[in-house]
């Protein structure tokens, strides 16, 4: 929480006008909410996003206790929220004060919606002031862990704070903070720096904390989320894979009904999940497009076909357009007119093939689409509170040619990208595909510095293979060792770092120079080998891998000898930032 003025009287007395806890048709509407939910198999949570990086990860915290949950604006007003039906309702943190100018607020009313509500941090704050308490800056800031004692008798009957002990660490970041409760509320637990570290309504199912509980380092955070939602709320865990495949293949059959469905087919993780979803869901009225450029990865283009044409039930085109994507990379250097042209073709490529379906008496009316939920957030004003109406499709990115338009189908775009894995290994896709590595739309066009020959992507689709095969049994290792996928092992011997981890990103870079090598008794002139591998969870920062030694020597030795035209390796060792993950 971020530093703010103190609380004036003029902002502190017009929390009186504001509705409290009290309110007398909340406890009719909760009445009239549970009979609706009975009649509905849907439960949803809301989480309210109120500007900053907290409010996806209470998304997926309750996602992982098997609960539905969506984020919405913090300008949503009741009408909208009583539409949208939540089952619950959480407020995220934010960094603002709540008496800043531009602070984000939240519309009253949706306290007297009768629904369940919990708040975190920022939310603690927003819920006070709106009904009827103050928040104020306290003289110390408190920031990490922080030792909560709960009250003898209030946090000691607490429904959120069930099966939790009296005494527990949480994670605080706040220097405004709750300095008088609205009528009805009770303080539920403290801190040594703030009195009202929780407070609740329990009578109207108003629950807040001003610490984290959604981050791991609030060690019974998931407790109290699994008090909310199952014992508060009476919830059920019932958002399970097979479930959600069900629905999802249900959704699609009812929006599709007998007509065509089309789909670009890349072999990334979200077109190939689509795909098998569809396929699932329609069969051969799926239409997989794969243009292939002649810019993937060893291997990848015969993976994909395979998949697609033995595993699933779907009329699989492969488009073989290697030589066209050769003619018009000639001489072109630059990477952003690499991606243009890469881009512009593809979409060339793919609507012939529609146009060719067409002329075959197979129209297609729909376009299936991998854009997941992540896309959509972050496409438009919601980090900031804005309308969902502000939200744009990346359907209107799509450059239809005069006359053509399809429908879309995004079946993804309530998914995170680790939801999207899991739902691919579900529905049957192999591991090389689920568990793919960030790779860039426009191939290894990126990965060659200057212009794209066929030599230069053979010795780079060469060396790339050997630095996967390398890393992949060196993360193999570390995860067998480890008992985890991303795990790490404390390293026994020297020549390298004293804590070993997986590796989250690896690949070749071939840049536009040469230098002079020895191999034999002859004198070479060949190119180098980058070699480009990093740690990171979300690729928004990162840092280079510190390999072992034995481990980057076994990489450069084979790339070395295996790969002609190559006489050097070099490591980049680099951070995210300044540099960035990929070369171009």
């Amino acid at each position: 929480m971020s530093e703010s003025t103190q609380l004036s009287k003029e902002a502190a007395t017009t929390a009186d006008k504001q509705p409290t806890c009290e309110s007398s048709s909340a406890t009719h509407k909760n009445e009239e909410r549970k009979a609706a939910d009975k009649k509905t198999v849907e439960q949803k949570v809301a989480v309210v996003d109120f500007g900053a990086q907290y409010g996806q990860l209470i998304a997926r915290r309750v996602r992982d206790l098997n609960v539905y949950s969506e984020i919405v604006p913090c300008d949503i007003t009741a009408d909208e929220m009583q539409e949208l039906s939540p089952s619950a309702i959480i407020l995220s943190g934010g960094p603002a004060s709540v008496y800043a100018d531009d602070a984000p607020t939240l519309d009253p009313a949706i306290f007297e919606l009768g629904i369940p509500v919990l708040g975190f941090c920022y939310g603690q704050q927003i819920m006070a002031v709106t009904l009827g308490g103050s928040v104020g800056h306290t003289e110390k800031g408190e920031y990490g862990p922080a030792p909560l004692t709960l009250s003898e008798e209030a946090g000691a009957s607490s429904p959120l704070f069930a099966h939790t002990p009296a005494q527990q660490t949480v994670w605080m970041s706040h220097r405004d903070a709750v300095s008088e409760v609205p009528d009805g509320f009770v303080v539920t637990a403290s801190t040594d720096v703030c009195p009202v570290a929780a407070m609740e309504c329990a009578s109207k199912k108003l629950f807040a904390t001003q610490f984290h509980p959604e981050v791991r380092h609030t060690p019974h955070g998931n407790e109290l989320l699994k008090n909310f939602l199952f014992e508060i709320c009476e919830l059920e865990p019932t958002w399970t894979m097979d479930g959600i495949i069900e629905d999802a293949v249900a959704a699609i059959r009812e929006q599709v009904g007998d007509a065509r469905v089309i789909l670009g087919l890349s072999g990334g993780v979200d077109s190939s999940v689509v795909a098998a979803l569809c396929a699932r869901a329609i069969g051969k009225q799926l239409t997989c497009v794969f243009v292939n450029h002649g810019l993937l990865r060893k291997g990848e283009p015969e993976e994909v076909e395979a998949v697609f044409t033995q595993q699933f039930d779907v009329d699989f085109v492969h488009v073989h357009a290697e030589d066209r994507y050769a003619a018009l990379l000639a001489d072109v250097t630059d990477p952003e007119q690499k991606r243009a042209i890469i881009g512009s073709q593809f979409w060339k490529e793919f609507f012939a093939v529609a146009e060719e379906l067409a002329e075959d008496g197979r129209p297609v009316k729909y376009l299936a689409q991998g854009t997941i939920y992540p896309d959509i957030i972050e496409s438009g004003a919601r980090k900031t509170g804005g309308k969902a109406s502000t939200i744009k499709s990346h359907h209107n990115l799509i450059p239809f040619p005069d006359g053509v338009s399809f429908d879309l189908i995004e079946p993804l775009d309530h998914f995170f990208k680790d939801e999207v894995r899991a739902l691919g290994s579900a529905l049957g896709l192999p591991d090389y595909i689920v568990n793919r590595q960030p790779f860039p739309g426009p191939g290894l066009a990126i990965r060659i510095i200057g212009t794209v020959t066929r030599d230069k992507l053979e010795i780079l689709k060469n060396a790339d293979a050997i630095v996967r095969e390398e890393l992949d049994a060196y993360n193999a290792e570390i995860a067998a060792q480890s008992g985890v996928s991303n795990g790490e092992v404390v390293r026994t011997c020297a020549g390298g770092p004293e804590i070993e981890r997986s590796v989250w990103q690896y690949f070749a870079v071939l840049p536009d120079i040469k230098s002079v090598g020895v191999m034999g008794d002859e004198r070479t002139y060949g190119y180098p080998i980058i070699l480009r591998a990093v740690e990171s969870s979300d690729a928004m920062t990162a840092d280079w891998a510190k390999l072992p030694y034995e481990v980057l020597a076994r990489i450069s030795g084979r790339i070395v000898a295996e790969v002609p035209g190559v006489n050097r390796i070099a490591y980049d060792i680099t951070s995210k930032p300044p540099a960035t993950i990929e070369w171009e």
